[in-house]
């Protein structure tokens, strides 16, 4: 029986051009390859799953490549790419021992030796002070590469001694278009709202959207379907948004509590269903028009669903709705009754029209 490679180590990116999401880094590290104009300390930051570590190795390649677009025939185990986890290798003496490897010169042919230092934020203060004088006189042919998710805890003086590279969330159209192409070579049937989902649910981290992608693609036996992705990610649909918000939009507290009872009951959290409906009003905002029309985070299904629906709201009404919500955001965790606070909330949006309806009626009179 083959071994299952997971999709996140079978589709690693090989070369700047596939990594997905960071177009603006890729592009620049790849100019200073291609201009000579590189730096020795790099500072690679951002949240996990967005390709730092990824971005580090390939740079580790492209340095010593005659083409740094072609890396196939590099191997991963090049003897002048060495790679250090600092969460479990953060003492003094892991330093000493990597300052010790920094004086070899590299093999016969090449040109740098690269040090891939990931998650440097987890060094000891110790260590950091040791590596402090390598990182300001680094040997000519020595490159440092530091990943962190959290640069707020690396040291000023480690900073400023490095070219800094902020990597972004990946968008969830580039998520989802990445899924997509996946889908295909594996041969798996999807919706494309379920590969939506997938990306949404991510938050932004390509590992951890592979990660349910092959969670899903079990579960589902290769077919993906978008009623398949929100049971098993439980997750609330858009559907369930704007259904909520056409109850909204009729005024009907009745039904719009109905459906709320019938979210309830199916096991979800009211604070999930706040942040999902914030997330709603903020798409039915810049649905209005087409200028922020690029900004609408879903798939091309829904997008006519939202600029339709986002045709019934004036601006003041969505923002009123928001303000609402952000309310009951902040109230959720100190408020004795959160199942109150959520319909209290639906119910006050739900009277936004009504309460245009008496401002015109006392306008007339």
């Amino acid at each position: 029986m083959e071994q299952f490679v997971v999709s996140a180590r079978k589709y690693r990116p090989g070369t700047f051009d596939s990594v997905v999401g960071q177009e603006k880094v890729t592009s620049t590290l790849l100019n200073g390859i291609s201009s000579g104009q590189l730096a020795q300390a790099f500072l690679f930051c951002g949240p996990r799953g967005v390709g730092k570590t990824t971005c580090a190795r390939i740079l580790a390649k492209a340095v010593n490549a005659e083409d740094p677009t072609k890396l196939d025939s590099i191997p991963d185990e090049d003897l002048n790419i060495f790679e250090l986890d600092a969460a479990s290798n953060n003492s003094v003496e892991d330093i000493r021992n990597l300052i010790d490897q920094v004086r070899i010169a590299p093999t016969a042919g090449k040109k740098f030796k690269v040090y891939i230092i990931d998650e440097v934020h987890m060094l000891s203060q110790a260590a950091f002070n040791a590596f402090l004088k390598t990182l300001e006189e680094p040997p000519s042919y020595a490159i440092f590469i530091l990943a962190t998710t959290e640069k707020h805890k690396i040291l000023p003086t480690i900073i400023s001694r490095c070219q800094v590279y902020d990597f972004n969330r990946i968008s969830t159209k580039d998520m989802a278009s990445h899924l997509e192409k996946i889908a295909k070579n594996e041969g798996i049937d999807y919706e494309i709202e379920a590969l939506h989902t997938i990306a949404v649910k991510a938050d932004g981290g390509l590992r951890d959207a592979l990660s349910i992608f092959d969670q899903l693609a079990t579960f589902t036996g290769k077919n993906i379907t978008y009623q398949a992705a929100l049971e098993n990610l439980n997750v609330l649909g858009e559907d369930v948004y704007f259904r909520m918000v056409d109850h909204f939009l009729k005024t009907d507290i009745s039904a719009a509590l109905l459906e709320l009872k019938s979210i309830f009951d199916k096991g979800f959290d009211g604070h999930l269903f706040i942040v999902g409906l914030s997330q709603h009003f903020r798409q039915l905002m810049v649905a209005q028009s087409e200028t922020t029309l690029a900004l609408l985070e879903t798939n091309e299904n829904f997008e006519k669903k939202y600029v339709e629906q986002a045709k019934a709201y004036s601006k003041s009404e969505i923002i009123t709705a928001l303000n609402v919500l952000n309310e009951a955001d902040i109230q959720f965790k100190n408020t004795k009754n959160q199942k109150l606070l959520v319909e209290l909330s639906c119910m006050r949006i739900a009277s936004l029209k009504g309460l245009d309806d008496e401002k015109k009626k006392d306008s007339l009179s």
